[in-house]
């Protein structure tokens, strides 16, 4: 009963009621015999109504987030990069002003624990991407020194506006410092493009993804062919991260 309630419900919040909307639109088309425009509609709505289904978006998703497993066993390695993905700069917080949106902060989290567990420094990498959003590295130290990292065990890049820079300016840190075997923590969807762009530099890393958004093995019940924004966002990050890697690999 809760699963139909929920499918209902969904057809009357976007992005289900464009959908019946647009098929109201067709219908119209049809009887005032604009065929070939009501089959266009049709087409149109289908596929949007499939990229807004957890069906398709989740498949998509688990496709990226498939590409790398966290190592069985703990990895020796010299230094723990993680990256940012975004961040607020005015916003309270338990320690000050200004927080991690979500996807950072569960990398940050996935870091601070293995940083427990092996003792070895953490690199933050993330700049001022907009200037309402705060450097992002500034304040992923101030949580970590909150949760009692201590200074020495913290490294800062600053500057990066991108997952390029990211690598650019954490490869020129990792080789100042002499390290060796470095573990790369960001989101599981996020980890392919990440790894690619720091082989550019020269940099192998060991990857250790984090913040996963599906499950690991597909389950389909009802709710996953209902229409939401959230399976709407998933295919979007799908395309873009897909041509992003694209433009990483074959055009930089």
């Amino acid at each position: 009963m809760i699963s139909l309630l929920k499918f209902g419900a969904s057809w009357i919040l976007p992005p289900g009621i464009f959908f019946l909307v647009l098929i109201a639109l067709a219908i119209y088309c049809y009887k005032v015999k604009q065929r070939k425009i009501c089959l266009y509609i049709c087409l149109i709505t289908f596929c949007f109504y499939l990229a807004s289904t957890a069906l398709v978006g989740g498949a998509l998703i688990r496709s990226l987030e498939g590409a790398y497993t966290p190592p069985k066993q703990l990895p020796a390695a010299d230094v723990i990069v993680v990256l940012g993905g975004g961040a607020t700069s005015d916003t309270p917080d338990v320690t000050g002003t200004g927080g991690l949106t979500s996807i950072p902060a569960n990398r940050l989290l996935t870091a601070v624990r293995l940083q427990k567990k092996l003792d070895i420094p953490i690199l933050l990498s993330g700049g001022e991407i907009y200037k309402d959003s705060g450097k992002e590295a500034d304040i992923a130290k101030r949580i970590l020194e909150n949760l009692g990292v201590p200074n020495d065990k913290i490294l800062l890049e600053n500057k990066s506006f991108n997952t390029t820079q990211n690598a650019e300016y954490s490869a020129n840190i990792i080789r100042q410092h002499h390290y060796q075997k470095v573990l790369l923590v960001t989101s599981a969807f996020h980890m392919k493009r990440a790894v690619l762009n720091f082989d550019k530099q020269g940099i192998p890393v060991i990857p250790y993804p984090a913040d996963y958004m599906v499950n690991r093995e597909a389950k389909v019940h009802l709710t996953k062919l209902m229409p939401s924004s959230q399976a709407l966002e998933f295919t979007a990050t799908y395309c873009q991260e897909t041509l992003r890697t694209f433009i990483t690999k074959y055009l930089e």
